[in-house]
């Protein structure tokens, strides 16, 4: 009889469980219309989309994502020992989505360049996704994205980062 009871018991255990988290953590109450709020600014968390782009503002950035995957080789002992695969997108000013996908061979000949640089310097062995390492990898895209496309580039986003050691 206990064998029977005890799996219906977890089941509502954690029906209840589940219900309880989603009522603490369920979001607070929108303001009200007007009142003032201590909450940041969400454009750049849902892309552009803020509550009052329908009032005349528009997005303040534009995201692109770059068409493939950059392929990175990472080199030990004059062998390919393992590959980094990369996904980047770039946060744009609004307008330049149709001008970075006409810059985009310039833009990833160069960071490829980076990226190649930043493997050679052992930025991918070990902790590559460490904070302070992405960072500096980030800031180098980004250079690099200005000096090619032009202040039209806010920031790179790393989007997916892979590495397959052989």
């Amino acid at each position: 009889m206990l064998r029977k009871l005890l799996p219906v018991l977890l089941v509502l255990v954690g029906c209840g469980a589940g219900a309880a988290a989603g009522v603490f953590l369920r979001p607070s109450a929108p303001p009200a219309e007007g009142a003032a709020t201590d909450a940041p600014d969400d454009h750049a968390e849902n892309g552009g989309q803020g509550a009052d782009e329908g009032q005349g503002a528009g997005p303040l950035h534009e995201y692109v994502k770059l068409n493939n995957q950059f392929v990175v080789p990472v080199m030990a002992d004059g062998r390919v020992s393992s590959l980094v695969v990369l996904s980047l997108s770039l946060e744009v000013t609004p307008g330049q989505v149709e001008r970075v996908y006409e810059m985009e061979p310039k833009l990833r000949d160069a960071m490829l360049q980076v990226l190649f640089d930043h493997a050679n310097s052992g930025g991918f062995n070990g902790s590559f996704t460490d904070g302070a390492n992405l960072v500096l990898l980030r800031e180098a895209l980004l250079e690099t994205a200005l000096r090619v496309f032009g202040k039209d580039v806010t920031d790179v986003l790393i989007v997916e980062i892979v590495r397959q050691d052989n």
